[in-house]
C-alpha cells in the first residue's frame, strides 16, 4: 500500500543532492565570488600569479553560481534619470534642413531663393523669396513627409507643414513625437544597459519609469558619481571638416558652420562645417591603446559605409585639417597626411589610461540619443546592506525555529520529518536562485521567510488528514496512504492560488515587488515538492524499517 518505486526514490534523493551541491557555493560567498571574477579576467587574455591564485580559491569542477545580492543588501548606487527627448526633435529638424533646401532649390524658378531663418529648436523655418508662391512651396515640402513608423501612428505623417507669409514652418507631428519619444527612451535604455554591462557590474536594474525616465540601480559600486561618469556622457563622436581656427568664441561661423572649443588648447576655437563626414553611429569598435609616443589613445574602426566615406574624404583632402569632435568639443584636429583606407584610425589627446579606457567603453556602447538629467541619486553603503542581511538572517532563523518547535510539539516524529523537508526546501530555493543567477533583495528575503511558514501548510493538511483516517481503525499504512491521497487536492488548490498571486505580482510589479514574487513563487514550488515527495519518502522509509502496529501523529 505504501510502496514507492526505487526509481522514484532515487530521483527524489538526486534532486535533494543536486540542491545541496548547487546551493553550497553560497556558504562560501566571498571566496567563490573572488574566484569567478578572476576567471572572468583570465578569459579575456590577462593573467598573472595573483589572478591564478584567486581563481584557485574554488574548484573548477564544482558549481560556482551564486545568488546575486541586490542593491539593498550589497550597497551601491541608485539613480533616476530623465531623458531630454526635446533634443531629438531639434536634431531631426537639423537633419531635415538639407532635404528641404534641395527640394525647394530644385524648383527655384517657381519659389525663388531659399534661406533658413532663426527659430525654436523644435521647428524649421524656411523663407522663400517669391512670397506669392508659398502654397507651391508648401506642397513641395509636404511631399517630403513619410508615414509614422509605429503601430500607433495610424497612417499619420511624420511632419506638419504650414505657411506663415513667405515662411514655411516645419514641425514634427504629434504622432511622430510620440513615436520618437518611445524610440528615444528604448534606445537610451539599451545604451545605458550596454555601458553598465561593459564595466562588468553584477545584476544592475535598468528599467523605464513613467514616460521619459529611467531607473538605474547598480549594486557593488562605490558611489552614484561613478555610475554618472559612465552613463551621463552622450559620447557623440563626429569627424568634421575644419574651416578655420580662432580665439574669439563669439565669431560668426557663417552659414551651415558651427564654432566649437578645443578640449586641449585653452582659448582656441574651431570653425567647422556642421555636417560631419562620418559619425559615431558608423563606429563598430573602439579599444584603448597607446600612440607612437607611448601616450594613451583610442583605436577605432568604422563599418563599411563609414570606412568608404572616411577613405574618400581623406583621399580628396590631403593636407587639410579635420576635427575629431566628442560631445561638442574638438579633442583633436590633425592634418590629413595621406589617404586612410580601411576605415580605422586612432584618437589621440591628453588622456590618462583610465580616460582612454572609459572613452573606448562609451564609443563601443554607442551615443545616447539625448542627454540625461539626473533627478535623484543615492549611494547606499555596504554597511547598510550588511545590516539588512543580518536582519534577514535573524528573521529567517527565528521564523524557522518557531515553525520547527511548533511542528515537533504538534506532531512528534512526523514533525521531525516535516523539519527535514523544510531544510531541503530552503536548500532547493537557494539552488534554483543560484542556477538562474537571480538577484536577492530585502523583499526577497521576506518572501523566503513567508515561505518558511507556508512550507509546512501542506504537511499540516496531510497530518491532520492522517489523524482523521486513524480514527476509522483502517491501520497505520492505509491511514498514511489515504492522508496523502485525500489532502492532495487541498494542497494543490491552496498553493496554485498563491502561485497565481505571485505571478501577478511579478508581471505588474517592478524592482523589489518582483524580487518578492520570485522567491515566493519558487518557495511554493519547492515546498509542494518537499511536502508531497520528501516527507512521504521519509515516512515510508521509517515505516518499512519499524513496521509499527500503531502510530501517533
Amino acid at each position: 500500500m505504501m510502496h514507492i518505486p526505487t526509481w522514484r526514490r532515487v530521483l527524489i534523493w538526486m534532486v535533494c543532492l543536486g540542491g545541496l551541491i548547487f546551493a553550497a557555493p553560497n556558504l562560501f560567498y566571498d571566496r567563490v565570488e573572488t574566484a569567478n571574477d578572476a576567471r572572468a579576467v583570465i578569459e579575456t587574455g590577462m593573467s598573472d600569479a595573483a589572478l591564478e591564485a584567486d581563481a584557485g580559491l574554488w574548484p573548477e569542477w564544482m558549481p560556482s553560481g551564486l545568488v546575486n545580492l541586490g542593491l539593498d543588501l550589497r550597497g551601491g548606487a541608485h539613480l533616476l534619470a530623465e531623458v531630454q527627448v526635446e533634443e531629438v526633435y531639434a536634431a531631426r529638424m537639423e537633419a531635415f534642413w538639407p532635404e528641404v533646401r534641395d527640394a525647394l532649390a530644385a524648383e527655384r524658378d517657381t519659389v525663388g531663393f531659399v534661406t533658413r531663418e532663426e527659430s525654436d529648436e523644435a521647428e524649421l523655418r524656411v523663407r522663400i523669396s517669391e512670397a506669392d508662391q508659398a502654397a507651391a512651396a508648401l506642397e513641395i515640402v509636404r511631399g517630403l513627409a513619410t508615414p509614422v513608423a509605429s503601430l500607433t501612428g495610424g497612417g499619420a505623417n511624420d511632419i506638419d507643414v504650414r505657411a506663415e507669409g513667405a515662411e514655411i514652418v516645419v514641425t514634427l507631428s504629434e504622432a511622430e513625437r510620440a513615436a520618437t519619444d518611445d524610440r528615444t527612451i528604448r534606445q537610451a535604455l539599451e545604451i545605458v544597459r550596454r555601458r553598465i554591462d561593459e564595466v562588468g557590474t553584477r545584476e544592475p536594474t535598468i528599467q523605464r519609469q513613467g514616460e521619459d525616465r529611467i531607473l538605474i540601480e547598480v549594486p557593488g559600486v562605490g558611489s552614484a558619481e561613478e555610475v554618472k561618469e559612465i552613463i551621463g556622457t552622450t559620447a557623440q563622436l563626429t569627424f568634421q571638416p575644419v574651416v578655420s581656427r580662432t580665439s574669439n568664441a563669439n565669431e560668426n561661423p557663417g552659414p551651415n558652420n558651427e564654432i566649437l572649443p578645443s578640449l586641449d588648447e585653452q582659448g582656441v576655437f574651431y570653425i567647422l562645417e556642421r555636417n560631419p563626414v562620418v559619425s559615431g553611429e558608423e563606429l563598430v569598435d573602439a579599444q584603448p591603446a597607446f600612440d607612437q609616443n607611448g601616450r594613451p589613445a583610442v583605436n577605432f574602426r568604422f563599418n563599411p559605409t563609414g570606412a568608404r566615406a572616411f577613405g574618400d574624404y581623406t583621399a580628396e583632402n590631403i593636407g587639410s585639417p579635420f576635427a575629431i569632435v566628442l560631445d561638442e568639443e574638438v579633442i583633436s584636429a590633425p592634418v590629413i597626411q595621406s589617404h586612410i583606407p580601411g576605415g580605422s584610425g586612432i584618437i589621440t589627446g591628453n588622456f590618462t589610461v583610465e580616460e582612454s579606457t572609459q572613452l573606448a567603453v562609451l564609443l563601443r556602447a554607442g551615443a545616447l540619443p539625448a542627454g540625461l538629467t539626473f533627478l535623484e541619486e543615492r549611494t547606499i553603503g555596504p554597511e547598510l546592506g550588511a545590516d539588512s542581511i543580518e536582519a534577514g538572517k535573524l528573521a529567517a532563523i527565528v521564523g524557522a525555529i518557531a515553525v520547527v518547535v511548533f511542528m515537533i510539539m504538534s506532531y512528534g516524529l512526523f514533525g521531525v520529518f516535516a523539519t527535514v523537508a523544510l531544510t531541503f526546501n530552503m536548500v532547493l530555493i537557494f539552488a534554483v536562485l543560484s542556477i538562474l543567477g537571480a538577484t536577492l533583495t530585502l523583499p526577497g528575503i521576506a518572501g523566503i521567510v513567508l515561505t518558511v511558514g507556508m512550507a509546512v501548510d501542506a504537511n499540516v493538511l496531510v497530518y491532520e488528514r492522517i489523524r482523521e483516517e486513524l480514527k476509522t481503525a483502517r491501520g497505520p499504512a492505509r491511514a498514511i496512504d489515504l492522508g496523502y491521497e485525500k489532502a492532495l487536492s487541498a494542497i494543490l488548490d491552496g498553493n496554485v492560488t498563491t502561485l497565481i498571486t505571485a505571478l501577478i505580482l511579478f508581471l505588474v510589479g517592478s524592482g523589489p515587488v518582483r524580487g518578492f514574487a520570485i522567491t515566493l513563487g519558487l518557495g511554493i514550488l519547492t515546498s509542494v515538492f518537499t511536502a508531497i515527495f520528501v516527507t512521504r519518502l521519509l515516512i515510508v522509509m521509517w515505516f518499512e524499517r519499524r513496521r509499527p502496529k500503531t502510530i501517533e501523529v
